[in-house]
């Protein structure tokens, strides 16, 4: 899902290259700037909103200590006033933005003089707010080995309950002019500590360590708290206010960051500069990191299905193809077996072609499934059959060359698959009766791929199935991802979430079949499933559902264990089983193997389903 370290050497190189070209926002007129004729404060350059009111000015000799260095990435320090003001909507700390290794060291007292502009990590794009820093500096150190300013306790008495106010509609939506009020929002709150040294203590681990060496923590322990640990993301207004992004300002060759699951806790103290970045917004950047304290966390394993059950599950397998190491294919395969006890059919997603991202006009995928069903066989499970329908070269978006698509797997011992002339990538399944039965025109075959809904994306792919002599119908779907979509700490509130748009487009387009499969036969069995990228709550679901052609049984658990993904801390729902009025009677499990986890083989966990048809 992300591809680079949050302001990682390539973005500090685009960076750079702004700067010298005036690109971002308070830079293009910074050598005519005019230097402030009185002594100007920290806080005074961060003022009352998100924008400074010297952008794009120059200032000179900006007096500070210095609280943090950061000589990988983003290359700068954040200096910070020991002499607060009595504002506590303006921050009293700011980023200098050097480019180069700084040669300052924290507890210097400095004298900055340089540029104000305000950087947006991700650029103006991507909606994210900016960061007010001081760049192209001139530093003076005035004196060293000074005591840092006393750091402000972050804890759940601090942060606000409400998240963030409500966006200018003359500006937009956006917050960045409104005047901050860190007593009501959480959002500005945060913003009124931009930059100045914070400290949590022990805190939850709610986002586990990923491979940019990055954690999510709350300090906020009662929030919205699932049983396994996690803060649920339920509804548009749960933002989960405690979240906070922990990095290190360590370099990991020198210290290595430490490996966390959901549940654990950090423990002890963790103090560092507030920051803001492209992944994740609000982040402690820790100068002192606390100690995790390891919890009980252990993967899940679903009950197995009863000889009169028809276990039907979803598993995205992240990017899977036949260059990957053996020991995924060996570790997904103990999944299906082990934690999904053996489903009679698994709907996959994002099975690569033969040669994965090699971008050679290869769509066939043949290499992959065989691979795959050959490591769940050594695994002691069934020897599934698949069915599936290779994409046209780079149509269905994912990774460039990768032609990723979903695939059937089924349990010949189990249940059989009906093919009707099998359809191709350009071919449209209909829905046709047959003996006072609906059927599919062509088994596999792809609904409505010329819609241009399915631009670009993974077209649904359907299969008639039998099981103990009766037919059911299961659709595998990947929509559109969440790609682009502002995040939760955008500048504009509420966030634009403009992919939504496309994956409406795509449920209406699912619901649409469902509804003739339901015309021909109003009792068949039918199931659409797989990694839908939106949540139980969103217009996606709520359009799949329309009409009650279908029902999302991921509703049928408890709120709390409602989910299927972490992403920044807040547990939430991706991927979904959706049933037809005749499946009344089932259970439902989301077997959380992956997304809790730091080690993980795939970043989404399995869903499985058990009825009898």
């Amino acid at each position: 899902m992300r591809s680079s370290h949050p302001r990682s050497a390539a973005v500090a190189a685009l960076v750079a290259t702004a700067l010298a070209s005036g690109l971002l926002a308070g830079t293009a007129d910074a050598a005519e700037g005019a230097v402030s004729a009185d002594p100007v404060r920290i806080h005074d350059i961060q003022g009352t909103t998100r924008i400074s009111p010297f952008n794009g000015k120059a200032v000179a000799d900006v007096q500070g200590i210095v609280t943090g260095v950061r000589t990988f990435g983003s290359r700068g320090f954040w200096i910070q006033d020991p002499d607060a003001d009595d504002n506590p909507a303006t921050s009293e700390g700011i980023f200098v933005f050097t480019s180069s290794v700084p040669t300052v060291a924290v507890g210097d007292a400095v004298k900055v003089s340089g540029t104000v502009g305000e950087y947006v990590p991700g650029g103006a794009a991507s909606g994210n707010q900016s960061v007010t820093q001081i760049a192209k500096p001139t530093v003076t150190v005035v004196s060293k080995d000074n005591a840092l300013p006393e750091a402000t306790v972050i804890n759940e008495y601090s942060v606000p309950a409400e998240y963030a106010p409500a966006g200018d509609p003359a500006a937009g939506g956006s917050i960045n002019g409104l005047t901050l009020d860190p007593s009501r929002y959480a959002l500005d709150y945060y913003e009124s500590l931009e930059g100045m040294n914070v400290r949590i203590g022990n805190s939850r681990v709610v986002g586990a360590t990923d491979p940019y060496a990055e954690m999510w923590v709350t300090v906020k322990g009662w929030e919205n708290t699932v049983k396994r640990g996690g803060t649920l993301y339920g509804s548009y207004e749960s933002q989960n206010t405690g979240r906070l992004q922990i990095q290190q300002l360590t370099p990991l060759a020198q210290q290595p960051f430490p490996v966390a699951n959901v549940g654990d806790r950090l423990t002890g103290t963790t103090e560092g500069p507030l920051d803001f970045n492209q992944f994740g917004g609000y982040t402690l950047v820790a100068r002192t990191l606390g100690t995790v304290k390891a919890g009980t966390l252990a993967p899940e394993k679903t009950k197995a299905q009863s000889p009169g059950e028809l276990a039907v599950a979803t598993y995205n397998v992240e990017n899977l193809d036949p260059t990957d190491p053996q020991e995924k294919f060996d570790n997904l395969a103990k999944a299906v077996v082990q934690n999904l006890a053996s489903p009679d059919i698994v709907a996959l997603e994002e099975i690569q072609d033969d040669n994965g991202a090699k971008n050679d006009g290869t769509v066939s995928a043949e290499e992959t499934i065989k691979k795959f069903t050959a490591a769940i066989a050594a695994a002691g499970g069934p020897a599934y059959q698949w069915r599936s329908i290779s994409p046209e070269n780079n149509k269905d978006g994912g990774e460039p060359g990768g032609n990723i698509r979903q695939v059937f797997l089924f349990n010949p011992a189990r249940v059989s698959f009906t093919d009707r002339a099998a359809g191709d990538a350009l071919t449209a399944t209909g829905v046709e009766k047959e003996n006072g039965k609906a059927a599919l025109t062509h088994s596999p075959g792809r609904i409505d791929p010329a819609n241009p809904a399915w631009t670009d994306s993974r077209k649904p792919l359907a299969g008639e199935f039998v099981f103990r002599g009766r037919t059911v119908f299961v659709i595998a779907n990947h929509f559109s991802s969440k790609g682009g979509d502002e995040g939760l700490t955008s500048q504009h509130q509420p966030p634009v979430r403009k992919s939504e748009e496309k994956r409406l487009l795509q449920a209406q387009a699912v619901n649409t079949f469902v509804k003739q499969i339901l015309a021909a036969d109003k009792n068949a069995d039918v199931l659409a499933l797989g990694d839908i990228n939106d949540f139980e709550f969103s217009n996606t679901a709520k359009a799949l559902e329309d009409g009650g052609a279908l029902f999302s049984a991921i509703k049928s658990l408890p709120k709390a264990e409602r989910y299927t993904y972490v992403y920044q801390g807040n547990t939430q729902v991706l991927d979904q089983i959706l049933v037809s009025p005749a499946i009344k009677n089932y259970a439902y499990d989301s077997v959380h193997i992956n997304a809790e986890f730091s080690v993980q083989n795939s970043d989404h966990d399995p869903q499985v389903l058990r009825f009898r048809p």
